[in-house]
Protein backbone atom coordinates (compact mmCIF):
# COMPACT_ATOMS: atom_id res chain seq x y z
CA UNK A 1 0.00 0.00 0.00
CA UNK A 2 1.49 3.35 -0.94
CA UNK A 3 0.79 6.58 1.13
CA UNK A 4 -1.87 8.69 -0.16
CA UNK A 5 0.01 11.43 -2.50
CA UNK A 6 -1.03 14.17 -0.59
CA UNK A 7 0.77 13.35 2.48
CA UNK A 8 3.51 11.66 0.42
CA UNK A 9 7.13 13.62 1.00
CA UNK A 10 10.52 12.41 0.15
CA UNK A 11 12.21 12.75 3.47
CA UNK A 12 9.65 10.87 5.36
CA UNK A 13 8.93 7.71 2.09
CA UNK A 14 11.61 5.79 3.09
CA UNK A 15 10.86 5.48 7.11
CA UNK A 16 7.00 5.04 6.07
CA UNK A 17 8.24 2.29 4.03
CA UNK A 18 10.27 0.70 6.25
CA UNK A 19 7.73 0.54 8.80
CA UNK A 20 5.06 -0.54 6.93
CA UNK A 21 7.65 -3.46 5.99
CA UNK A 22 8.68 -4.02 9.45
CA UNK A 23 5.01 -4.24 10.76
CA UNK A 24 4.31 -6.89 8.13
CA UNK A 25 7.03 -9.13 8.62
CA UNK A 26 7.56 -8.89 12.22
CA UNK A 27 4.21 -10.57 12.76
CA UNK A 28 4.58 -14.71 12.25
CA UNK A 29 8.63 -14.28 13.51
CA UNK A 30 7.34 -14.19 17.24
CA UNK A 31 4.88 -16.78 17.22
CA UNK A 32 7.78 -19.35 15.67
CA UNK A 33 9.98 -18.50 18.42
CA UNK A 34 7.41 -19.45 20.78
CA UNK A 35 6.75 -22.94 18.85
CA UNK A 36 10.48 -23.43 18.92
CA UNK A 37 11.07 -23.02 22.42
CA UNK A 38 8.00 -25.17 23.37
CA UNK A 39 9.33 -28.08 20.85
CA UNK A 40 13.04 -28.00 22.46
CA UNK A 41 11.63 -27.61 25.81
CA UNK A 42 8.95 -30.15 25.34
CA UNK A 43 11.77 -32.98 23.56
CA UNK A 44 14.72 -32.09 26.91
CA UNK A 45 14.74 -34.52 29.99
CA UNK A 46 15.80 -31.66 32.29
CA UNK A 47 14.23 -30.89 35.80
CA UNK A 48 14.84 -27.20 36.37
CA UNK A 49 11.12 -26.28 37.22
CA UNK A 50 11.29 -22.63 36.11
CA UNK A 51 14.01 -22.63 32.87
CA UNK A 52 10.01 -23.98 30.47
CA UNK A 53 7.84 -21.78 31.96
CA UNK A 54 10.28 -18.96 32.03
CA UNK A 55 11.71 -19.43 28.36
CA UNK A 56 7.38 -19.51 27.56
CA UNK A 57 6.99 -16.86 29.31
CA UNK A 58 10.12 -14.50 28.12
CA UNK A 59 8.81 -15.61 24.13
CA UNK A 60 5.29 -14.94 24.76
CA UNK A 61 6.08 -11.43 25.91
CA UNK A 62 8.35 -10.84 22.87
CA UNK A 63 5.41 -12.25 20.59
CA UNK A 64 2.82 -10.20 22.33
CA UNK A 65 5.01 -6.42 22.43
CA UNK A 66 5.46 -7.44 18.50
CA UNK A 67 1.99 -7.39 17.91
CA UNK A 68 0.90 -4.64 19.63
CA UNK A 69 3.97 -2.02 18.43
CA UNK A 70 2.38 -0.35 15.91
CA UNK A 71 3.15 2.54 13.66
CA UNK A 72 2.44 5.83 14.99
CA UNK A 73 -0.79 7.00 13.17
CA UNK A 74 1.20 10.89 12.31
CA UNK A 75 3.21 9.46 10.18
CA UNK A 76 6.06 12.34 10.16
CA UNK A 77 9.89 11.69 10.56
CA UNK A 78 11.09 12.38 13.89
CA UNK A 79 7.96 9.69 15.17
CA UNK A 80 8.07 6.64 12.52
CA UNK A 81 12.02 7.01 13.71
CA UNK A 82 11.41 6.43 16.95
CA UNK A 83 8.74 3.60 16.01
CA UNK A 84 11.82 1.92 13.76
CA UNK A 85 14.41 1.81 16.73
CA UNK A 86 12.01 0.70 18.83
CA UNK A 87 10.83 -2.05 16.79
CA UNK A 88 14.60 -3.02 16.09
CA UNK A 89 14.93 -3.61 19.96
CA UNK A 90 12.17 -5.50 20.23
CA UNK A 91 13.95 -7.69 16.99
CA UNK A 92 17.33 -7.36 19.23
CA UNK A 93 15.88 -8.88 22.52
CA UNK A 94 14.41 -11.96 20.95
CA UNK A 95 17.52 -12.54 18.72
CA UNK A 96 19.52 -12.57 21.93
CA UNK A 97 16.93 -14.69 23.65
CA UNK A 98 16.58 -17.07 21.75
CA UNK A 99 20.79 -17.25 20.63
CA UNK A 100 20.95 -18.02 24.74
CA UNK A 101 18.27 -20.86 24.22
CA UNK A 102 20.10 -22.12 21.68
CA UNK A 103 23.09 -21.63 23.33
CA UNK A 104 21.75 -23.32 26.48
CA UNK A 105 20.33 -26.46 24.79
CA UNK A 106 23.83 -27.20 23.21
CA UNK A 107 25.86 -26.78 26.70
CA UNK A 108 23.40 -28.85 28.98
CA UNK A 109 22.79 -33.03 28.26
CA UNK A 110 19.38 -33.01 29.37
CA UNK A 111 18.77 -31.10 26.37
CA UNK A 112 20.54 -33.31 24.16
CA UNK A 113 17.37 -34.45 22.45
CA UNK A 114 16.33 -31.09 21.51
CA UNK A 115 19.68 -29.80 20.26
CA UNK A 116 19.03 -30.49 16.26
CA UNK A 117 15.86 -28.47 16.92
CA UNK A 118 17.49 -25.52 18.57
CA UNK A 119 20.46 -26.00 15.88
CA UNK A 120 17.76 -25.95 12.36
CA UNK A 121 15.55 -23.03 14.69
CA UNK A 122 18.71 -20.80 14.92
CA UNK A 123 19.34 -21.45 11.15
CA UNK A 124 15.88 -20.47 10.19
CA UNK A 125 16.18 -17.44 12.00
CA UNK A 126 18.74 -16.35 10.83
CA UNK A 127 17.82 -16.81 7.61
CA UNK A 128 14.50 -15.15 8.16
CA UNK A 129 16.11 -12.24 10.06
CA UNK A 130 18.76 -12.10 6.46
CA UNK A 131 15.51 -11.59 4.08
CA UNK A 132 12.87 -10.10 5.53
CA UNK A 133 14.94 -7.05 7.62
CA UNK A 134 17.39 -6.20 5.00
CA UNK A 135 16.13 -2.30 5.08
CA UNK A 136 18.95 -1.48 8.14
CA UNK A 137 21.74 -4.04 6.83
CA UNK A 138 24.11 -3.25 10.50
CA UNK A 139 21.26 -3.64 12.50
CA UNK A 140 20.22 -6.80 10.46
CA UNK A 141 23.45 -8.55 11.23
CA UNK A 142 23.83 -7.75 14.60
CA UNK A 143 20.39 -9.13 15.18
CA UNK A 144 21.77 -12.59 13.12
CA UNK A 145 25.02 -12.38 15.32
CA UNK A 146 22.90 -12.20 18.76
CA UNK A 147 20.84 -15.54 16.85
CA UNK A 148 24.58 -16.93 15.96
CA UNK A 149 27.30 -16.56 18.82
CA UNK A 150 25.99 -17.59 21.95
CA UNK A 151 25.71 -21.21 20.38
CA UNK A 152 29.45 -20.84 18.54
CA UNK A 153 31.06 -19.68 21.97
CA UNK A 154 29.44 -23.22 23.48
CA UNK A 155 30.33 -25.75 20.31
CA UNK A 156 33.97 -23.77 20.46
CA UNK A 157 34.26 -24.66 23.92
CA UNK A 158 33.48 -28.21 23.13
CA UNK A 159 35.57 -28.04 19.90
CA UNK A 160 36.35 -32.17 19.41
CA UNK A 161 33.39 -33.46 20.17
CA UNK A 162 31.71 -30.56 17.85
CA UNK A 163 34.48 -29.40 14.99
CA UNK A 164 31.97 -31.02 12.41
CA UNK A 165 28.67 -28.23 13.41
CA UNK A 166 31.09 -25.60 14.67
CA UNK A 167 32.55 -25.08 10.85
CA UNK A 168 29.69 -26.06 9.26
CA UNK A 169 27.33 -23.46 11.05
CA UNK A 170 30.06 -21.01 10.47
CA UNK A 171 30.42 -21.11 7.04
CA UNK A 172 26.58 -20.57 7.08
CA UNK A 173 27.12 -17.55 8.91
CA UNK A 174 29.27 -16.42 6.31
CA UNK A 175 26.57 -17.32 3.41
CA UNK A 176 23.88 -15.46 5.56
CA UNK A 177 26.36 -12.13 5.35
CA UNK A 178 26.63 -12.26 2.17
CA UNK A 179 23.07 -12.72 1.19
CA UNK A 180 21.90 -9.89 4.10
CA UNK A 181 23.80 -7.47 1.37
CA UNK A 182 22.50 -8.77 -1.31
CA UNK A 183 18.72 -8.07 0.10
CA UNK A 184 19.82 -5.21 1.45
CA UNK A 185 21.23 -3.85 -2.28
CA UNK A 186 17.52 -5.34 -3.62
CA UNK A 187 15.45 -3.59 -0.95
CA UNK A 188 16.99 -0.15 -1.25
CA UNK A 189 17.19 -0.60 -4.99
CA UNK A 190 12.77 -1.06 -5.00
CA UNK A 191 12.82 1.18 -2.43
CA UNK A 192 14.58 4.02 -5.56
CA UNK A 193 11.95 2.45 -7.46
CA UNK A 194 8.98 3.35 -5.78
CA UNK A 195 9.90 6.87 -4.86
CA UNK A 196 10.56 7.60 -8.25
CA UNK A 197 7.34 6.33 -9.38
CA UNK A 198 5.54 8.84 -6.86
CA UNK A 199 7.94 11.72 -7.79
CA UNK A 200 6.37 11.16 -11.00
CA UNK A 201 2.77 10.62 -9.78
CA UNK A 202 3.06 13.65 -8.22
CA UNK A 203 4.74 15.59 -11.23
CA UNK A 204 1.92 14.34 -13.28
CA UNK A 205 -0.78 15.70 -10.73
CA UNK A 206 1.18 18.92 -10.02
CA UNK A 207 1.04 19.30 -14.07
CA UNK A 208 -2.72 17.96 -14.49
CA UNK A 209 -3.70 21.04 -11.67
CA UNK A 210 -1.56 23.74 -13.49
CA UNK A 211 -2.24 26.28 -16.28
CA UNK A 212 0.51 25.50 -19.07
CA UNK A 213 0.13 28.97 -20.31
CA UNK A 214 0.16 30.94 -16.95
CA UNK A 215 1.78 28.10 -14.56
CA UNK A 216 -1.44 29.24 -12.24
CA UNK A 217 -3.38 26.27 -11.11
CA UNK A 218 -6.10 25.17 -13.57
CA UNK A 219 -9.90 24.75 -12.85
CA UNK A 220 -9.57 21.14 -11.63
CA UNK A 221 -7.44 22.40 -8.73
CA UNK A 222 -9.54 24.73 -7.68
CA UNK A 223 -12.76 22.35 -7.78
CA UNK A 224 -10.78 20.19 -5.72
CA UNK A 225 -9.11 22.97 -3.25
CA UNK A 226 -12.25 25.62 -2.73
CA UNK A 227 -14.57 23.24 -1.24
CA UNK A 228 -11.81 21.84 1.30
CA UNK A 229 -11.20 25.65 1.92
CA UNK A 230 -15.13 26.21 2.34
CA UNK A 231 -15.23 23.42 5.24
CA UNK A 232 -12.22 23.99 6.58
CA UNK A 233 -13.22 28.18 7.19
CA UNK A 234 -16.48 27.35 8.48
CA UNK A 235 -15.18 24.82 10.79
CA UNK A 236 -12.18 26.42 12.09
CA UNK A 237 -14.63 29.97 12.06
CA UNK A 238 -11.99 31.62 10.12
CA UNK A 239 -12.50 34.23 6.95
CA UNK A 240 -11.69 32.93 3.93
CA UNK A 241 -11.91 35.32 0.67
CA UNK A 242 -12.50 34.82 -2.62
CA UNK A 243 -11.89 37.13 -5.71
CA UNK A 244 -12.73 36.17 -9.20
CA UNK A 245 -10.78 38.39 -12.18
CA UNK A 246 -12.19 38.68 -15.44
CA UNK A 247 -9.86 40.52 -18.08
CA UNK A 248 -11.88 43.28 -20.26
CA UNK A 249 -12.51 43.17 -23.99
CA UNK A 250 -10.34 39.88 -24.06
CA UNK A 251 -11.66 38.75 -27.42
CA UNK A 252 -10.95 42.15 -28.98
CA UNK A 253 -7.36 41.95 -28.08
CA UNK A 254 -7.60 38.31 -29.90
CA UNK A 255 -9.23 39.70 -32.81
CA UNK A 256 -7.04 42.68 -33.23
CA UNK A 257 -3.43 41.31 -32.38
CA UNK A 258 -3.59 37.71 -32.93
CA UNK A 259 -3.78 34.84 -30.16
CA UNK A 260 0.02 34.94 -29.81
CA UNK A 261 -0.35 38.65 -28.48
CA UNK A 262 -3.45 37.16 -26.47
CA UNK A 263 -1.27 34.41 -24.97
CA UNK A 264 1.35 37.10 -24.08
CA UNK A 265 -1.08 38.85 -22.20
CA UNK A 266 -2.57 36.61 -20.08
CA UNK A 267 0.77 35.35 -19.34
CA UNK A 268 1.75 39.17 -18.23
CA UNK A 269 -1.46 39.00 -16.09
CA UNK A 270 -0.45 36.18 -14.18
CA UNK A 271 2.39 37.88 -13.47
CA UNK A 272 1.45 40.88 -12.08
CA UNK A 273 -1.18 38.90 -9.80
CA UNK A 274 2.06 37.22 -8.24
CA UNK A 275 3.46 40.19 -7.88
CA UNK A 276 -0.22 41.64 -6.01
CA UNK A 277 -1.16 38.54 -4.07
CA UNK A 278 1.99 37.31 -3.23
CA UNK A 279 1.11 35.98 0.49
CA UNK A 280 2.19 32.02 0.86
CA UNK A 281 -0.90 31.59 1.54
CA UNK A 282 -2.69 33.26 -1.14
CA UNK A 283 -3.56 30.19 -3.93
CA UNK A 284 -3.55 31.99 -7.95
CA UNK A 285 -5.59 30.33 -10.50
CA UNK A 286 -6.95 30.72 -13.89
CA UNK A 287 -10.40 29.52 -14.56
CA UNK A 288 -10.38 29.07 -17.83
CA UNK A 289 -10.04 31.66 -20.91
CA UNK A 290 -9.54 35.30 -19.36
CA UNK A 291 -11.08 34.17 -16.01
CA UNK A 292 -8.90 34.08 -12.88
CA UNK A 293 -9.36 34.03 -9.37
CA UNK A 294 -7.58 34.55 -6.08
CA UNK A 295 -8.01 32.14 -2.99
CA UNK A 296 -7.23 33.93 0.09
CA UNK A 297 -7.60 32.08 3.44
CA UNK A 298 -7.32 33.86 6.87
CA UNK A 299 -8.21 37.49 5.06
CA UNK A 300 -10.91 39.36 6.19
CA UNK A 301 -13.24 41.65 3.21
CA UNK A 302 -11.33 44.67 3.94
CA UNK A 303 -8.02 43.28 3.07
CA UNK A 304 -8.79 40.94 0.35
CA UNK A 305 -10.75 44.47 -1.06
CA UNK A 306 -7.59 46.87 -0.27
CA UNK A 307 -5.32 44.25 -2.42
CA UNK A 308 -7.72 43.36 -5.09
CA UNK A 309 -8.52 47.23 -5.73
CA UNK A 310 -4.71 48.05 -5.81
CA UNK A 311 -4.68 45.49 -8.56
CA UNK A 312 -7.17 46.59 -10.57
CA UNK A 313 -5.82 50.23 -10.55
CA UNK A 314 -2.35 49.56 -11.22
CA UNK A 315 -3.60 47.34 -14.16
CA UNK A 316 -5.55 49.84 -15.76
CA UNK A 317 -2.88 52.44 -15.21
CA UNK A 318 -0.13 50.68 -16.83
CA UNK A 319 -1.41 48.28 -19.11
CA UNK A 320 0.12 45.29 -20.59
CA UNK A 321 3.58 45.97 -22.01
CA UNK A 322 4.54 43.59 -24.92
CA UNK A 323 7.39 43.95 -27.64
CA UNK A 324 8.21 47.13 -26.64
CA UNK A 325 4.30 48.89 -26.72
CA UNK A 326 1.62 49.01 -24.85
CA UNK A 327 -1.25 47.73 -25.00
CA UNK A 328 -4.13 49.46 -22.23
CA UNK A 329 -5.68 46.44 -20.39
CA UNK A 330 -8.72 46.40 -17.46
CA UNK A 331 -10.04 43.94 -15.26
CA UNK A 332 -13.63 43.56 -13.82
CA UNK A 333 -13.20 42.23 -10.15
CA UNK A 334 -15.86 40.55 -7.89
CA UNK A 335 -14.87 40.11 -4.15
CA UNK A 336 -16.42 38.28 -1.44
CA UNK A 337 -15.86 36.93 2.01
CA UNK A 338 -17.36 33.99 3.36
CA UNK A 339 -20.32 34.36 5.43
CA UNK A 340 -21.90 30.98 6.99
CA UNK A 341 -24.90 32.59 7.67
CA UNK A 342 -25.35 32.92 4.16
CA UNK A 343 -22.72 30.45 2.48
CA UNK A 344 -24.49 26.96 2.94
CA UNK A 345 -21.62 25.05 0.74
CA UNK A 346 -19.06 26.22 -1.41
CA UNK A 347 -21.52 26.24 -4.44
CA UNK A 348 -24.18 29.26 -2.63
CA UNK A 349 -20.28 31.48 -1.63
CA UNK A 350 -18.77 31.11 -5.28
CA UNK A 351 -21.69 31.98 -7.06
CA UNK A 352 -22.70 35.06 -4.93
CA UNK A 353 -19.17 36.41 -5.60
CA UNK A 354 -19.72 35.46 -9.75
CA UNK A 355 -22.44 37.42 -9.48
CA UNK A 356 -20.67 40.37 -8.38
CA UNK A 357 -17.98 39.68 -11.11
CA UNK A 358 -21.27 39.79 -13.41
CA UNK A 359 -22.30 42.80 -11.76
CA UNK A 360 -19.17 44.63 -12.35
CA UNK A 361 -18.93 43.91 -16.25
CA UNK A 362 -22.58 44.81 -16.67
CA UNK A 363 -21.81 48.25 -15.02
CA UNK A 364 -18.94 49.23 -17.39
CA UNK A 365 -16.20 47.04 -16.33
CA UNK A 366 -12.67 47.82 -15.31
CA UNK A 367 -14.45 48.27 -11.56
CA UNK A 368 -14.84 45.74 -8.10
CA UNK A 369 -17.97 44.93 -6.88
CA UNK A 370 -18.15 43.37 -3.24
CA UNK A 371 -20.09 40.34 -2.93
CA UNK A 372 -21.91 42.10 0.04
CA UNK A 373 -23.48 44.30 -1.82
CA UNK A 374 -25.54 42.00 -3.68
CA UNK A 375 -26.89 39.54 -0.47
Amino acid sequence: MAPDSRLYRPDSFALWRESQDMKVRTRLGGIFYLLAWLLGWGFSTGSAPLLGPGGTLFFSLMLLLRWLHQPPAQEDTPGLQRWIDRHWLLLYLTSLGWGLAHAYTLWQPSFEPSRMIATLSTIAFSTAMAFNFPMRKQRCMAAILLLYLPGLVVLALHWAAQEALLVTLAVYLSYLMLALNRSHHEYQATLRLEQQLLEQREQYDRLSRTDSLTQLGNRLQFNALFPAMVASARRQGSPLALVLLDIDFFKRINDQHGHATGDACLSAFAERMRQVFRRDSDVLLRLGGEEFAVLMPGTPLAQAHELAERFRRELAEQGCELGGQTLPLTTSLGVGCLEPQHDTNAETFFKRVDDALYRAKGAGRDRLVLALDIV
